[in-house]
Order: C-alpha cells, then sequence, then structure tokens
C-alpha cells in the first residue's frame, strides 16, 4: 500500500519565523523528538547564515498528521546558491512562502520562487509575525502578489491559499483574527488540501534521484533523495547510475527516513517519500538509485553554470602556517574537491599555481573561503575574474539583474554609483519611505559594489542579484582609483610609526600588528603604490624638548573583512586567508623583483 505524503518545501528569509512554525508543527503534531535533536532546531541558520541573512544550506524535517507525513525541506534563499535551490526543489511537490507580516517578501525569497513557479509547483502563502504591533496585512498581500506577476505567474499560481499565523503563539487561520485562532491547525489542513500527492509507482522499478549528501562516522556516506518510483528495502542490492551513464551495484547497509527534526532507520520506504541511505560506494549528487535488474537513469539536474572564478593557492607569505591547522597542498586540494560532492555549481580545476575555483557569484565563493577559514584551512587566493562564454562565433560576458530595496533617501547615491558601473535602471517604485529598484548591470560591474552599498544605506538597504543573460560586453574597466600602501620592512607596527605614516592615506592595521615586507597595509591617496614603515620607532637622545612623544593621534584604521579585500585587491595582489587573519599582499613580496619582471613582460 503507498503511503499518504506530502512533500513540501519552505521559502523564507532568515528570520521571518520559518524555525518558530516548524517548531509549532513538530509540538502540535506530537511528532517524537529524539534525544540528539530535542534541543536543536534544524531550520536554525548557522553562524553564517545569521551573519549575513540569508539561508546557505538545506536541511530536511518531517510531521505526522492525522496519517499523512508531511515533509518540510528548507530552501537557500540566494541566486548564488542555485546549485542548492535546483535539487531541493526536486524533492518538493509545493511550497510554503512564509513572509512577514510588516517587512513582506524580500528579494532573497524572490530566486526560490522564481524557480518553483517555473517548476510548477503549488504555492502556499503563510503570512506571519501577525501579532506583532506594527504588522501590515494587506501591504505585504499586495506586495506577495506583485512579486508573483512580476516573476510571470498564471492565473492559476496567482490565486494563492493564503494563512494568516503568529508562529510564536503556535495560532493560524484563514482570517487574520488572531483572537479567532486556536492552533497551528489551518497549516496542516491547507497543505493536505493543495500540496499535491507526490504520485509515482512503489510496484515499479526503483528510481532515487541523489540529491543530498551527509556523513556519518558510523554509517559513513549518506546519500539522500526522494523515491520516484519502487520500494527500497534495507539490506537490497541496488543499482548506482553515475552522470556519465556507468552503473555499478552496492548493497543498502542502512536505510533511514526522516522523523522530527531527525533520521530513523527503516525497513523499507516507497514512492514518495524522501530517504536516507548508506552503503553506496562514492555517491554523487544528481545520481540516480535504481533497480539492479532494470536500471533506469533519472533526469540529471541542469545547474546554471559558474560566472566568476577565483585562483586557491597555498600560502607562501612570511608568516605562512602560524595560524592555521590545514594548510598543504593536499589538504586544500582534498577539501575543495570535498565541495565538489555536494556543491552542483562549483567547478574546480588543477592549475600550476594552485586551483582555479568557480562559481554563481561573489558571494557563492565568498562563502566558500570562509568556511574553509573557519574549519582552519590557510591559503591564499587571487583577484576574481568574470567568466565571459563564446557563443556563436562572439565571446559575450553575463549580466546580472539587481535588485534593490533601501530607504528613500539613498536613492541619489545608489543610483550615481550603479550609473558609473554602466548599470542601466529598468524600474524603480517608492512607496511608505522605501524605494524598490531594479539595474540591469555586467557581473564585472558589479565587482566591488555589495560592501559600497553597505556602507552607503548605513546598513539598511538590501541587494539581491540574478543571472540575466550573455551579452557584449559594454566597454566597462573596473580601475582602482588608488594605489596601495606597501609595507617597507617586516617587524611590530608601533604608534610612532603610524602616526608618521597614516597621512598617507587609509592604514588597515594599528600599531601593536605584525606585518611583513611586501604586506598590503592600507590604500595611498594617490593612484601609485607606496612603500611605508609603520614599524620605524623613534630615535632617543639626551636631549628632550618639553612634551616631546607625550601625544600621537592615531586613526582608527579600516578593518578589512574577507569580502573587503576580495574587492579592493587589484592584479598584482592577493589576500592571505587564515582562520586568525585577512591580509592583503603583493604576489611578489620584493618591490625590485616586481619591477624586473614587470619590464621583462613576465608580469602584467
Amino acid at each position: 500500500m503507498k503511503p499518504n505524503i506530502r512533500n513540501v518545501a519552505i521559502i523564507a528569509h532568515v528570520d521571518h519565523g520559518k524555525t518558530t512554525l516548524v517548531d509549532a508543527l513538530l509540538k502540535q503534531s506530537k511528532t517524537h523528538m529524539h534525544k540528539d535533536t530535542a534541543s536543536t532546531l534544524i531550520m536554525d541558520s548557522n553562524e553564517l547564515e545569521q551573519e549575513r541573512g540569508i539561508t546557505i544550506f538545506s536541511k530536511n524535517a518531517s510531521v505526522i498528521w492525522q496519517g499523512t507525513k508531511i515533509n518540510i525541506i528548507d530552501t537557500p534563499g540566494h541566486a548564488d546558491f542555485g546549485g542548492e535551490v535546483e535539487r531541493v526543489l526536486k524533492m518538493a511537490d509545493g511550497c510554503l512562502l512564509l513572509v512577514d507580516a510588516k517587512e513582506g517578501p524580500m528579494p532573497q525569497t524572490r530566486f526560490v520562487l522564481k524557480k518553483a513557479l517555473e517548476m510548477k509547483l503549488k504555492i502556499i502563502v503563510v503570512v506571519n509575525k501577525i501579532d506583532k504591533p506594527d504588522a501590515r496585512v494587506h501591504y505585504v498581500l499586495d506586495k506577495t502578489l506583485d512579486l508573483f506577476l512580476d516573476l510571470g505567474a498564471d492565473d492559476t499560481s496567482a490565486d494563492f491559499p493564503i494563512i494568516f499565523a503568529s508562529a510564536r503563539e503556535g495560532k493560524a487561520g484563514l482570517a487574520e483574527d488572531l483572537s479567532q485562532m486556536q492552533d497551528i491547525t489551518p497549516v496542516f489542513e491547507t497543505i493536505l488540501k493543495e500540496i499535491p500527492d507526490p504520485g509515482g509507482d512503489p510496484s515499479a522499478p526503483l528510481q532515487i534521484l541523489i540529491t543530498t549528501l551527509a556523513s556519518d562516522s558510523h554509517k559513513g556516506r549518506i546519500a539522500i533523495g526522494r523515491i520516484y518510483n519502487g520500494t527500497i528495502k534495507n539490506g537490497q542490492d541496488i543499482a548506482q547510475i553515475k552522470r556519465d551513464g556507468a552503473v555499478s551495484i552496492s548493497k543498502v547497509s542502512n536505510l533511514m527516513t526522516f522523523e522530527g527534526l531527525g533520521k530513523v532507520d527503516a525497513t523499507s520506504a516507497s514512492a514518495g517519500d524522501i530517504v536516507a541511505v548508506a552503503g553506496i560506494k562514492e555517491p554523487t549528487i544528481g545520481e540516480t538509485i535504481a533497480d539492479p535488474i532494470s536500471p533506469i537513469a533519472l533526469p540529471l539536474l541542469a545547474i546554471e553554470e559558474p560566472t566568476i572564478r577565483v585562483t586557491f593557492m597555498v600560502n607562501n607569505s612570511p608568516l605562512a602556517g602560524k595560524e592555521g591547522e590545514f594548510k598543504t597542498s593536499r589538504q586544500i586540494q582534498d577539501r575543495l574537491y570535498k565541495e565538489l560532492e555536494t556543491d552542483m555549481a562549483l567547478r574546480v580545476e588543477d592549475v600550476s599555481e594552485g586551483w582555479i575555483v568557480s562559481g554563481r557569484g561573489e558571494l557563492h565563493l565568498a562563502i566558500l573561503i570562509e568556511r574553509m577559514r573557519r574549519e582552519g584551512y590557510e591559503f591564499q587566493v587571487a583577484r576574481p575574474q568574470v567568466i565571459d562564454k563564446k557563443i556563436d562565433g562572439r565571446m559575450l560576458t553575463p549580466y546580472e539583474k539587481v535588485y534593490i530595496e533601501a530607504p528613500e533617501e539613498f536613492n541619489g547615491v545608489i543610483m550615481q554609483k550603479l550609473n558609473s558601473r554602466r548599470g542601466e535602471l529598468q524600474d524603480m517604485k517608492t512607496d511608505n519611505g522605501n524605494t524598490f529598484m531594479e539595474f540591469i548591470i555586467s557581473t564585472k560591474g558589479l565587482f566591488g559594489y555589495r560592501s559600497e552599498f553597505v556602507t552607503d544605506t548605513r546598513g539598511t538597504g538590501i541587494i539581491n542579484t540574478l543571472f540575466f543573460k550573455y551579452d557584449e560586453p559594454n566597454g566597462y574597466s573596473q580601475q582602482r582609483e588608488h594605489g596601495s600602501l606597501i609595507a617597507h620592512e617586516s617587524g611590530l607596527t608601533n604608534g610612532y610609526g603610524i602616526s608618521n605614516t597614516q597621512d598617507r592615506g587609509i592604514l588597515f592595521i594599528g600599531p601593536g600588528e605584525n606585518i611583513y615586507k611586501g604586506q598590503v597595509i592600507g590604500e595611498n591617496l594617490r593612484n601609485d603604490d607606496l612603500s611605508i614603515n609603520p614599524c620605524k620607532t623613534k630615535q632617543l637622545t639626551n636631549m628632550r624638548s618639553k612634551g616631546e612623544g607625550v601625544s600621537i593621534y592615531i586613526k582608527t584604521p579600516r578593518k578589512m573583512g574577507l569580502e573587503d579585500a576580495l574587492e579592493y585587491i587589484a592584479d598584482d595582489e592577493l589576500v592571505e586567508v587564515t582562520p586568525k587573519s585577512i591580509r592583503i599582499r603583493k604576489a611578489i613580496l620584493d618591490e625590485a623583483e616586481a619591477r624586473r619582471r614587470k619590464s621583462q613582460g613576465m608580469i602584467g
């Protein structure tokens, strides 16, 4: 007998109540909470997600309601994680679009919703946090409808079911009156009514599309995916159909399904359910788990091509090896190739100087670098480069559609900055003090703008990008207006040295920092590079004037984070990445050697 199942993806901006809603569903359904997950909500954002206000990694949960199993799948919300989004939505038959009753749909939800509509998934809109005193439900619904229409939704999709909720109080209803709500039941009822049965034939040959990978210290590599057809049993033989069509036979050593926030052992599972399978030899996302007698592959996942590349290298600075646990060529390479197992949008190519890593955007690659850094890796990276593409004999460059929401007072500076980068304004609306803008701009033109945008809008603006098309280059060439301030010698910086060099530009370092010759320690006021010595100490003499050396004024340095550094560096500079530090350096530390190579045409 085929089990009664619904597979629902959840689309929500960080902090719109996704975790709280799933928690309310778990509690009301009285889903058993396992000891290892009872105190940790799987939908909670990790550290990076919380810092950046986006969802990066997909997660699974499951509840039982009136005999129906409801699998809930979290989704990344940013276009740079398109590889993750594509495969997650393959597991779903419908979506919950969760929006804040004050903020409404955020730009980060646009990409996922667009993909869901393209895949003809049924969308249920949940207006959450209606208990907030500043809730504006009707405004939010209007904005949500505008978003659906803007994304090309047909009449059926635009006529979406609406649920009003306060997940914090565990209440929901089909009307916005909180006093009339009893519990979260309307969410369950609407899912069962609106989200279609997953379909599939339990008696047909087995077909499971691997969409996610996990690891377990005891069970090894675990392949997670939806059963499209057939039934899988623990201990049975299965065929693994590789992406190139090759078939290998494995045995299921452990079969698991999802229950609550964790996985539970299962003897069997049938079409429509989402399972976790151990025992497969080196599973890869996009492969098919099939019947060993009649192996039939499912269609491969189509993922958007990378548009940005960065060269990774072993750190060879004078401070190399002092701060990182994993720093060898083999360790870095293994980590990069391990990422390929779970990130369909990533590419890694071995080159003489290291590895060229290609991804969907600046943020995509910055997240990878930051994760490796926090895991204890040490390495250095070159300036990000746009990946142009040859189409019909023409070399074309990628363009992005940029969605911006910011207070009206910042309109002028936003438009000025994007116009200077040859961005083209497509649409502009102002509502309730906020302005919504859409631009078309080359990927190259976007380099370095995110950090400027945050500064220009004082952290109140929201920017989201989406790949638009490949087209002819518009002639924009990113030229840094200022040169770099370069450390003249290695040593420990001090107040005297800093105070005597800080007027040359904007320093990235303060007193008491260990620096090395050739390190970029600031931005020059002029357009050329300049060597300075912030380690210089004051010479002591037998004669001192009154008050000499008492007052030293030191400006606050501009501390460069990872993305700041990646956006700042020139072609002849690198970013040194360690668990403790982000440093900028010249690729060739010795100034004389750099000049010699340049004169001989060895470098640009």
